[in-house]
């Protein structure tokens, strides 16, 4: 049968966007973000990966967290997880173009997340993250449906 989709919220930088969690495509990925919600953290602009944020985890590791549904080229919208290894655990969302990668070369992370609404005001959010450096950010629950 049809599995239920789960909706999250991103507010962000005076923005907000839903988001549909990529369950079928992603199942273990989702089920380990969705005991971690609430996230409230920061966004910074990427370094090295072209027109994307990112959400530094550090030495934070999420238990079961491997390989899967992983890309190099999100789309915009879309939001990686990489589960940590040669570099840090981190979320990046593009809003453009991104080549994901890190300062030790290509990187690949588990697409997880699409932004459903609100598409089309994610660019300027890229921009603001980029002049204005880190946003707050905050990830929750919205429904099940």
């Amino acid at each position: 049968g049809k599995i239920a989709m789960t909706k999250v919220r991103i507010i962000c930088g005076g923005e907000q966007f839903s988001a549909v969690l990529e369950e079928e495509l992603a199942p273990k990925t989702c089920a380990i973000f969705k005991k971690m919600l609430p996230i409230k953290n920061q966004i910074i602009h990427v370094r090295w990966s072209g027109e994307g944020m990112w959400i530094p985890m550090g030495d934070t590791r999420w238990e079961g967290l491997t390989y899967e549904n992983h890309t190099s080229y999100p789309t915009k919208g879309e939001m990686l997880i990489y589960p940590g290894g040669i570099s840090e655990m981190e979320m990046i969302l593009a809003y453009g173009s991104v080549h994901f990668a890190s300062k030790v070369g290509q990187l690949a992370g588990n697409h997880f997340l699409t932004i459903t609404d609100g598409l089309d005001r994610l660019y300027s959010l890229g921009r603001k993250c980029l002049y204005e450096g880190a946003q707050p950010i905050t990830i929750e629950l919205e429904a099940a449906f």
